[in-house]
């Protein structure tokens, strides 16, 4: 998850624990943010992997290292206990593992002892919403809040807030649990993959075998089922040489660009994607590649792939609007 939303859920997670005690959540919201600080370690992370990103930092011991040294030099920065300070900070951090682990970017809670990785795949690694609502909450608290209004109205933007995250993570777990249960019987998908909005899901398949890559996805909406799709794609994974001239369809578009898109970008391989391709005016087509997961705003990270009439390619990588229905055929 992004960092203004740990900070703040590590804020509510102390304010449950001790209340209003400034130093303790001053001390907590700093140490729900301390995990991402590895990426400090990236010039050392290829030689030293358990430095890499969501690592060492990202642990049971990673988090009760940075919770013991706080409890040794808190008090000696605002008055209060060290246990409290290890309490809060070791809540905060655990929290901040926790949800990184909820989304589908793994995280390995028993480093270094084993590598077993806590992925959930409930929520995305970077959801908008929860994101704006973060920014909104930190302005709303300490801009228009803070020494302006009664106290009984800071405790009700703090429990309204609580209340928010509990129903966020409880409708997220539950659409993970339902969805993974139903998903054999929906079709051929393997994968439930979680969208901004929670109660909207892909169900995907992908296989890359044979030097091609084969996916399928539909759109769930909890309570609904499958809404739109399925869609089905089958392209190479490298470039044919012998083809050339000008493309005759949106299959031949699909199949002569993705590997022009996947150099052209590494979203494409680190996400799940799709494709789809239009004719244009001028009888050449377009053909565009967008993940599935790094979207935001009805756009989506990707490539776009543009062929003249003669058949020649040219290449943009970027974000585009996603289609909510792809030609594919």
């Amino acid at each position: 998850m992004d960092l203004f939303t740990h900070v703040l859920v590590a804020y509510l997670l102390t304010f449950g624990i001790v209340g209003f005690q400034p130093s303790y959540l001053a001390a907590g919201a700093l140490a729900g943010g301390l995990p991402d600080g590895d990426v400090i370690f990236w010039p050392l992370a290829k030689r030293f992997p358990i430095l890499r990103h969501h690592g060492i930092t990202h642990s049971i011991l990673g988090v009760t290292i940075v919770a013991t040294v706080g409890a040794f030099v808190a008090p000696y920065l605002a008055p209060g206990s060290p246990w409290i300070y290890f309490l809060v900070m070791e809540v905060a951090g655990l929290g901040h593992m926790l949800m990184d682990g909820f989304t589908h970017f793994s995280v390995p809670p028993l480093l270094p002892f084993s590598d077993r990785k806590l992925e959930v795949d409930a929520d995305r690694a970077v959801n908008f919403l929860t994101l704006i609502v973060s920014v909104a909450a930190f302005y709303l608290l300490l801009g228009v809040e803070r020494n302006r209004v009664p106290f009984p109205v800071y405790l009700d933007t703090v429990y309204g807030l609580m209340i928010f995250f509990a129903a966020y993570f409880a409708i997220r777990l539950a659409g993970r649990f339902l969805i993974g249960r139903r998903l054999r019987s929906l079709g051929p998908f393997s994968v439930p993959v979680p969208t901004t909005n929670p109660f909207v899901w892909l169900v995907l398949s992908e296989e890359r075998r044979d030097g091609r890559l084969r996916t399928q996805y539909a759109r769930y909406v909890l309570g609904r089922g499958i809404t739109v799709g399925p869609f089905a794609l089958n392209v190479p994974l490298e470039p044919d040489p012998a083809t050339h001239g000008p493309v005759a369809s949106a299959r031949d578009a699909l199949e002569r660009s993705y590997p022009l898109a996947r150099k052209a970008t590494g979203v494409l391989d680190q996400t799940y994607h799709f494709g789809s391709a239009e004719p244009r005016g001028d009888g050449g087509w377009t053909a565009e590649w967008y993940s599935l997961e790094f979207t935001a705003f009805g756009r989506a990270a990707g490539a776009r792939v543009s062929f003249s009439p003669d058949g020649t390619a040219s290449v943009r990588s970027g974000w585009s609007r996603v289609r909510p229905e792809p030609r594919t055929g």
